[in-house]
């Protein structure tokens, strides 16, 4: 159910675009939407006198006016709310305080747009938020608007972590009459090892696809009990690529057209961690697409 979105905004190009697409999604589900600008602690401790402060929630109230125009252009009614502190532990608090069921951000903020990191406000809320995050990047593959999300992707590997990410992607997909594609990658390099270079054994491998088969077929039927009006492919592919998983995954978003990727924070070998799997991780640095990170209930 994603019927309240909290939308932190920092004044950056990336956290407008991620605004945007969080706007639209709203209408798109009927979600009520909070809009929320952080002044940073630092800022207002650096600050030299109560003018500088009073500039900085000024400048604050500027970015959160200028969302609440796109929202108005969208027909999108909104809350806006300036606060100050830790722009992270902030934002998980708000989200935690208002019931929001989901957070929408941009990849980096003002401080990263140069970089190929996640931004470090991103990097937290990630990390610390129990619902489902919405990571917007900054590029050619997050120009598509929320409301035309026809293609969503869910890569899984029969984990926990991964069905997670089920119900939230089939709920995007009702609302905008999309289709799901349920992916697990082979990764022959992560199930060799050391041993991968002299070859696998046939059978081994035909193992492990059949497994990969039996996640995307739980995936497939999932769907198929809980929204039959959902159109579902799957598919099982094999990489030798060095970055594993991650790499297969990318080029099925690029050969597919992929407009979002909704996934499970962590894999089968992250269960108990609380930080982001690897292939998550790697996928939130290096895809033009939205990706919704969902984590598995507590």
């Amino acid at each position: 159910m994603v019927d309240h979105i909290v939308i932190p905004v920092d004044g950056s190009e990336e956290s407008k675009r991620a605004a945007t697409r969080g706007l639209e999604l709203a209408t798109v589900v009927d979600a009520t939407v909070d809009v929320v600008h952080v002044v940073e602690q630092k800022s207002i401790r650096l600050a030299t006198s109560a003018d500088e402060q009073k500039r900085l929630r000024e400048r604050g109230e500027s970015v959160l006016e200028e969302i609440a125009e796109i929202a108005a252009d969208l027909g999108q009614p909104v809350r806006t709310e300036l606060t100050d502190g830790k722009p992270g532990e902030q934002i998980c608090e708000y989200a935690a305080r208002r019931d929001a069921t989901m957070i929408v951000i941009g990849r980096q903020g003002l401080t990263g747009l140069g970089k190929r990191l996640l931004g470090g406000v991103t990097e937290y809320v990630l990390h610390r938020s129990e619902i489902p995050v919405l990571v917007v990047p900054h590029g050619d593959g997050a120009t598509t608007k929320a409301t035309d999300y026809s293609r969503l992707l869910v890569p899984t590997d029969g984990s926990e972590n991964a069905e997670a990410a089920t119900n939230p992607a089939v709920t995007i997909a009702q609302y905008c009459g999309g289709a799901v594609h349920a992916l697990n990658v082979v990764d022959i390099q992560n199930a060799g090892g050391m041993f991968s270079a002299g070859g696998l054994e046939t059978e081994f491998i035909e193992r492990l696809e059949a497994e990969g088969r039996d996640a995307v077929d739980a995936v497939a039927s999932e769907i198929a009990e809980t929204a039959p009006d959902v159109n579902v492919e799957t598919d099982v592919v094999r990489t030798t690529a060095l970055d594993g998983a991650a790499a297969g995954i990318s080029e099925y978003v690029a050969d597919h057209g992929i407009d979002l990727v909704v996934m499970g924070s962590h894999g089968r070998s992250n269960l108990e961690r609380r930080v982001l799997g690897s292939v998550t991780s790697t996928l939130l640095r290096t895809i033009d697409v939205p990706i919704l990170v969902v984590a598995r209930p507590g």
